[in-house]
């Protein structure tokens, strides 16, 4: 479900008005999970965007899976969450599994009472899906049977952990992914094929270039597409854009397109 990076981009928007009360509008628990698409870096600070803002703004408990040590949050997150705190951040739980199968067994051990006191996640992030999916030589045979189970096994915990979450939440566990292509544009990408299988909705970040990203002088532009839910037939919802402006000294903020 697209809500929760809905939000996210919401919060961090470069208009100077009031700001309205956060809120994610209520989604079934077959339809919430978000791929991001795109480069690393851009993915990665997505997904702590949205680590933080689901637990300062919406008081959600987060587990945020990665194989890279968090060495700092965004810059913006300082400036443009005003109820950021440590009381926050404790409810995001970093964990760095190495494995892939080191992963699996993490995820599967989400419903156990190390990560379910005092409640249970409501929202699972995991960086850098790739890092985990490839072999030491880039693509193999294997990637995309690695990427079915994982992304069953994700779907299959946010489903249990939202059963534990009732009655003392109405909306489900969600799951939010990155993963960044090996493979040119134009081609296909085996991994990326079996996750979208799972992910019913897209987050998709491309880097402008030519006359739109000169006009932008020292700041960096991105496109970000944003897609619903796939209907019966399996064709794409209507997808929003938004456009990424990242400053110099790493400021982020997303414009409605």
């Amino acid at each position: 479900m697209t809500d929760i990076l809905t939000l996210v981009f919401r919060t961090f928007t470069s208009q100077t008005g009031g700001r309205e009360e956060p809120t994610v509008a209520p989604a079934s628990p077959a339809s919430c999970s978000t791929l991001v698409v795109g480069d690393a870096g851009i993915s990665r600070s997505v997904l702590l965007l949205a680590a933080v803002t689901a637990a300062s703004e919406l008081g959600l408990r987060v587990v945020f899976f990665t194989q890279t040590q968090i060495q700092s949050l965004p810059l913006c997150l300082q400036k443009r969450v005003p109820s950021l705190s440590p009381e926050s951040l404790k409810k995001i739980k970093f964990c760095y599994p190495r494995t892939v199968e080191e992963l699996l067994q993490q995820v599967a051990s989400l419903h156990e009472p190390a990560h379910t006191s005092p409640t249970p996640p409501s929202l699972i992030l995991v960086d850098g899906l790739e890092g985990y999916l490839r072999g030491p030589g880039g693509l193999d045979p294997g990637e995309r049977s690695r990427a079915a189970h994982l992304s069953a096994l994700l779907c299959d915990s946010a489903a249990f952990l939202t059963q534990l979450l009732r009655p003392s939440r109405s909306d489900p566990c969600r799951v939010v992914a990155s993963f960044r292509s090996a493979v040119d544009a134009a081609a296909e990408d085996p991994a990326l094929d079996v996750l979208d299988r799972y992910f019913q909705a897209r987050c998709t970040v491309d880097r402008a270039g030519g006359y739109e990203a000169a006009a932008a002088g020292l700041r960096e532009v991105w496109h970000v597409y944003l897609s619903g839910i796939r209907d019966r037939e399996h064709r794409p919802a209507a997808t929003r854009e938004w456009k990424l402006l990242i400053s110099p000294d790493g400021f982020m903020e997303f414009e409605l397109v």
